[in-house]
């Protein structure tokens, strides 16, 4: 095991002892207590930084940093996912209205651009803090008499099961990384240009009709993403890269 390796793990050790927001010794303190050199510490340190464990603030040293919430990329509604944790979930509805599909959406869902579809833009919380905005398109005939009060701190799979009986069943995701505008850094309470994670996804009924299109930023500094890989046997195991043009966001 190297030694940055090794100096990773008695770090570790030192921050499970410590609180979020406490700050953790001197660089030269700690190369003198786990007998290393400070460059090899600092390499550690950036590893830690970069992980999310640490944070430095300039002038006043490094910190131990809010942890991550590991997002298991599988379909499941922010609610369920919070209440898995043991975190309170939360939402504050910023706008509702009924719209044309427009071209965009409208091939999203599979419907004509001048189809009516209601626009759901949310606020996602977890023990009361931001942690993801979502935008979400849905056929207007789907969800008719649809308020702002059912929303308001709702899992929307499980409004839309329980009230319209619609269940939702597989769905297509893709993930890109980018980083908040104005608007979004002041609701998700971020610095401007934030990192962030922009999932687009559309949901399908066991049927395989399009019932929602969804757009939803997620805190760069709160997430980090989770997927668990198995080996096809009926082929070569093979990973390939592939690149792919990104599109314009809306801002």
């Amino acid at each position: 095991m190297s030694k940055q390796v090794l100096t990773r793990q008695r770090v570790l050790e030192l921050i499970d002892q410590l609180q979020v927001g406490e700050a953790i010794p001197s660089e030269r303190r700690l190369s003198t207590d786990l007998g290393i050199s400070r460059l090899t510490l600092r390499a550690a340190l950036d590893d830690l930084v970069r992980d999310g464990y640490l944070e430095r603030r300039h002038g006043s040293g490094t910190f131990v940093s809010e942890p991550k919430i590991a997002q298991q990329l599988t379909l499941t509604s922010f609610s369920e996912d919070m209440r898995r944790r043991g975190m309170t979930a939360g939402s504050r509805t910023i706008e509702l209205r009924e719209t044309h599909a427009g071209a965009a959406v409208g091939r999203a869902l599979k419907v004509s651009p001048d189809a009516r579809v209601v626009l759901i833009r949310r606020l996602r919380m977890a023990d009361g803090e931001p942690m993801a905005l979502e935008t979400l398109h849905v056929p207007a005939a789907l969800v008719p008499d649809l308020t702002r009060e059912m929303l308001e701190d709702a899992s929307f799979y499980e409004l839309i099961e329980r009230r319209y009986g619609v269940v939702i069943a597989s769905g297509m995701q893709s993930i890109e990384p980018t980083v908040t505008n104005e608007e979004e850094s002041k609701l998700l309470s971020v610095p401007l240009h934030s990192p962030a994670f922009l999932f687009e996804r559309t949901s399908r009924t066991a049927a395989g009709e399009t019932v929602e299109f969804v757009r939803s930023l997620y805190r760069g500094d709160r997430y980090r993403l989770v997927a668990e890989l198995s080996q096809r046997r009926d082929r070569p195991a093979l990973v390939t890269p592939v690149l792919a043009a990104a599109a314009d966001r809306e801002t």
